[in-house]
Order: structure tokens, then C-alpha cells, then sequence
């Protein structure tokens, strides 16, 4: 969704009027009688028995009863990241299929749960105003369906009339006919304003511009002070935060890129794919279902932002001039899990004679990298399971190119992943700290004399980026920065990205398209 916001669930009386029995309850409470009891049908589903109760406009024998499946998939979807920290761009994929939607259905689906995602702060805070009770007080699976609802109603391009009978179906059909009239009722108030409306009421008497626009655009409040510092620290204008949160909610092209040398995107074009605009070899794809386009299936054809490929490829094309050995270089990717930079960068050292490493701590990942890089010749490529801040000690100045795309925030990828802006904390910063300046200083460690060492990362935050950096170098002699910024227009189509500030470089979603990744280029001279 564009142009929402906010996480303070705006509680409190400036709603509208409540009546007794309708709006109240969650999915819990609902179908007790004047004894309290709970009721339930021979299918153990709660029934509603007694008090006031409101019902949809439309005769009994009219009611939706059945789960509409595009808008099953989205309730599915939320629930899996509610109930078990799942990652909706992992879930998706497989409630779709599982459900044999077609490709409009899909579309519809896709949009459905990545909006509700997305626009979670401004809509619980809506919906705090047309609840009578907290939000927390009511069944996870009901707030759920009330999100999806409520983004119908305020996001897209659905009747209202639409929107109440196929959630209020989805709530009879997979929770139970009590939940059904609750939802049926707190969406019928919703439908008193447009989003614009909404967000007039939220934000009136509102005075912190940061607690504004975290509402209007659905971000915590301190992933938005966060971002507002980091557009400072890399020589922006702080001015750009609306854009950078709009950036955040609209929803991402999927980009793709052939493998250098293994494949190219003539047949992605020929299915309506566009041709990226920075990264060579890239393409933008807003078709449907990315797994059909060939190559995807066989991983020469593979899902990769922007962004990611242009810092894989400036690593690459650094100049090593005065590079000791004499035989082929040797590559490492510290932090290589799920593998797509890993296998851009084994590709395009193909032809180079390039021995890549990729380590990786967790076994599973391990797995998922060897997949990512089984299209490569096996003989050129070696995955390691073990500490990546171990290597720098146990093999020492081993390699020409060191790549570490290190553990972080994810802030720059939160329009891909936007379940991940309600997980993050700011205590995540103080966790992942230490084990960023290790990883690094591990890499600078195994980096050979004239070898080069691409510090990577998802977020612009100034903890994950230069503060690591500044810090790592501080007590070693031996290392110079390069500029980054150089480097990745020498790499992109255009070669003019604006990306650079002092020595580092920053890609931005609202100024580049890509997520905001950040790159550091260290030589090691001594």
C-alpha cells in the first residue's frame, strides 16, 4: 500500500459512537450466553447466542458462507507469520500453488497479504477506533482477518460491498459464525472514511513529525527517526524520509538477473520482462508467477534485487594491479546464505579461472547455497559449513576478494520483507553489532596483500554501516578505503548513480528502485 502509516494504535475516544454488542468481543468471546458459557457446533466452531447482535445487510440465504481462496491464501499467509515467525515471500509461493490459484487470483492474493503486511501500523491503529476493547484482547486469527479486510476497504480497488461479504465469508467459513458478525460490524465502521479520512482523524492534534509520519506510513516510530538519521549520514537530505517511506510501502518489482555466461534474458523479455535500468544483465518482471519463466527453475535465470547484483559486481571488477600471486584467484563469500550474490560472483569468475569459497554456518543454508551455485561447475566453487569469524584466523591472507554481506537490520529491504519492520527492535542493533565488527575483521584478516574486501549490507542505519567500518579500521595499519561510489557506476548501465558519499556508497528504493544496500571497498596494501 502507498501512503499509510503508523504504529501507535491510536486508542481513545475520538472514534465513532460504539453500540453495545456490535463491535465488541474477539473470536474468544464471541458465542457466550447470559451464563458466559461457550457454545460451539458439532465441528467445535463458536456460535453467537444472545445479546445485541449486528448482521450484514444482505438476507441470511445471501451471506457469503465460503472462504474466497485468493483472499484464503492472504489469511493463511498472516497467519503463518503470526502464529510461526514464517516469512510471507516463503509462504506465499506454496499457499498459492496449494490452492491452484490462477495468475489474477495470485495477483489479487499477492497484493493482498504484502498490503495488509504493510500497512499493519495504520490499520490496527483504525481499527483500535472501531473496537471497543484493545486489540490485544481479540482472537489473533479475527485481527487478522480485520487487517484484510480493512485493506480492501481503504487500499484497493474493491467495492466496499465486495470487501465486507467475501471477509465476513472468510471468518464464517474458517473461524466461525460468532467472529463472522464482529468483523462484519467493525468493518461496516470502518467504511465511515477513506484512508485519507482515517489518517486526518489518527494524526488531529498530533504535534512529533517522526510519530506522524510513522502513522501515515506504517513504520514503527523508531525505524523512522532511524532512517531519518541514516539519510543524514550518508549526505541526503532528511527531507527524502516521506519519499523513503513511501518507497518502503509500494510494492517491488521482482528483478532477475542471467547468470554471466550461463544464460541470458532474451526468453524473460520475450514474456513480457523489461531490461533493468542500472544492473547489466538484469531485467524487471511484474508478470505473476516468476517460477515459470524459463531458466528460473534450473537457477541460471535467478531472483535477485538490483542492488545486490551491482555490489556483487563491483567487488568483481576491482582492479588488483598489484596482486602478489600469479595464479588464479581465489574468492570468498563470508556470509553466503541463501547464495544469489554467491553465485552472481561465481559466474562472472568463470572465465577468470576463479576458485570461490562460500561459507556458511547453518547447515540448511549451506544447502540452499549449494543449490544456488549447482549450475556452476563444481569444481570451481567449494561451501564451507562452519564460523565465518574463524576463517580470517585458520586461513590467513588467503584471498583476493572477500565478500561480506553481513548479518543486519534488513531496514533496506523492508518493502520486500515487510513482516520484518513489526519483528526488528532497536535492541536488534546492540545484538548484531559485535558480530558485524568480528565478521569483518575476520575478512581482513584472510584477504591477501592487494586483495580487496566488500563490506555489504541490507540497511543504511549508521550502527551497521560506517560506525562498523570507522570502528574495524581504527587499530590496523595496512588498509585503505576505495571508493565505493566509483565502483558501482563503473559496474551499473547508466554509470551515474549518486550512490557515492565520502569513500562508501548507499543505494536508495526511492532514488535507485533498489533495496538500500550499502557498500564499503577496503584494499589491503601491506
Amino acid at each position: 500500500m502507498s501512503g499509510t502509516g503508523g504504529t501507535n494504535s491510536g486508542s481513545g475516544g475520538n472514534g465513532p459512537s460504539r453500540r453495545s454488542g456490535g463491535t465488541g468481543g474477539s473470536g474468544n468471546q464471541a458465542g457466550r450466553g447470559q451464563g458466559g458459557a461457550r457454545r460451539r457446533n458439532e465441528q467445535g466452531r463458536e456460535r453467537n447466542r444472545g445479546g445485541d447482535r449486528q448482521f450484514s445487510s444482505a438476507a441470511p440465504s445471501q451471506r457469503t458462507r465460503r472462504a474466497d481462496p485468493a483472499r484464503l491464501v492472504a489469511f493463511e499467509v498472516l497467519r503463518a507469520v503470526a502464529a510461526e515467525d514464517a516469512y510471507a515471500n516463503l509462504v506465499l509461493p506454496a499457499s498459492i500453488r496449494k490452492h491452484a490459484l490462477d495468475r489474477r487470483d495470485a495477483g489479487f492474493a499477492t497484493e493482498l497479504t504484502y498490503g495488509a503486511l504493510r500497512g499493519q501500523g495504520t490499520y490496527d491503529a483504525v481499527l483500535a477506533r472501531c473496537v471497543d476493547r484493545p486489540l490485544g484482547q481479540l482472537d489473533p486469527a479475527v485481527l487478522d482477518a480485520l487487517r484484510i479486510g480493512v485493506h480492501q476497504l481503504l487500499a484497493m480497488r474493491v467495492p466496499a460491498h465486495a470487501a465486507l461479504d467475501q471477509t465476513v465469508g472468510l471468518v464464517r467459513a474458517v473461524i466461525g459464525a460468532g467472529p463472522s458478525s464482529l468483523v462484519n460490524a467493525v468493518l461496516r465502521k470502518v467504511t465511515a472514511h477513506d484512508l485519507e479520512g482515517w489518517i486526518a482523524e489518527l494524526v488531529d492534534g498530533m504535534t512529533d513529525a517522526t510519530a506522524i509520519a510513522a502513522l501515515r506510513h506504517s513504520h514503527p516510530e523508531w525505524i523512522v527517526r532511524a532512517l531519518r538519521q541514516a539519510l543524514v549520514a550518508h549526505g541526503r537530505d532528511v527531507a527524502e524520509i516521506d519519499a523513503l517511506l513511501a518507497a518502503d510501502n509500494a510494492a517491488p518489482v521482482v528483478h532477475l538477473v542471467a547468470l554471466p555466461g550461463l544464460a541470458t534474458l532474451d526468453d524473460a523479455l520475450a514474456e513480457g520482462a523489461e531490461p533493468g535500468r542500472l544492473a547489466p544483465g538484469s531485467a524487471y518482471y511484474s508478470g505473476g508467477d516468476v517460477s515459470r519463466l524459463p531458466g528460473v527453475s534450473t537457477g541460471t535465470i535467478r531472483v535477485q534485487d538490483s542492488g545486490s547484483q551491482l555490489v556483487a559486481r563491483a567487488l568483481a571488477a576491482v582492479d588488483l594491479g598489484d596482486r602478489r600471486s600469479d595464479g588464479p584467484e581465489q574468492w570468498l563469500d563470508l556470509c553466503a546464505g541463501p547464495g544469489g550474490k554467491t553465485a552472481l560472483l561465481s559466474a562472472i569468475g568463470q572465465d577468470r579461472g576463479v576458485h570461490l569459497t562460500a561459507n556458511e554456518p547453518v547447515p540448511h543454508r549451506a544447502q540452499l547455497v549449494r543449490q544456488a551455485l549447482r549450475p556452476l561447475p563444481a569444481d570451481s566453487w567449494t561451501v564451507r559449513v562452519g564460523d565465518g569469524r574463524d576463517v580470517g584466523r585458520e586461513q590467513p591472507e588467503s584471498y583476493d576478494r572477500v565478500l561480506v554481506d553481513a548479518p543486519c537490520t534488513g531496514l533496506g529491504a523492508l518493502r520486500r520483507r515487510p513482516e520484518s519492520r513489526w519483528r526488528r527492535q532497536p535492541s536488534d542493533l546492540v545484538s548484531l553489532a559485535p558480530l558485524q565488527r568480528e565478521l569483518l575483521a575476520s575478512a581482513l584478516d584472510a584477504v591477501a596483500p592487494g586483495g580487496v574486501v566488500a563490506y555489504v549490507t541490507c540497511s543504511p542505519h549508521h550502527a551497521e554501516t560506517e560506525a562498523v567500518v570507522d570502528d574495524s579500521l581504527r587499530r590496523r595499519t595496512g588498509f585503505e578505503r576505495l571508493d565505493a561510489g566509483a565502483a558501482l557506476d563503473a559496474v551499473s548501465v547508466g554509470g551515474a548513480l549518486d550512490a557515492g558519499h565520502g569513500s562508501s556508497a548507499q543505494l536508495w528504493p526511492h532514488v535507485h528502485g533498489t533495496d538500500a544496500m550499502y557498500l564499503a571497498l577496503i584494499r589491503r596494501t601491506l
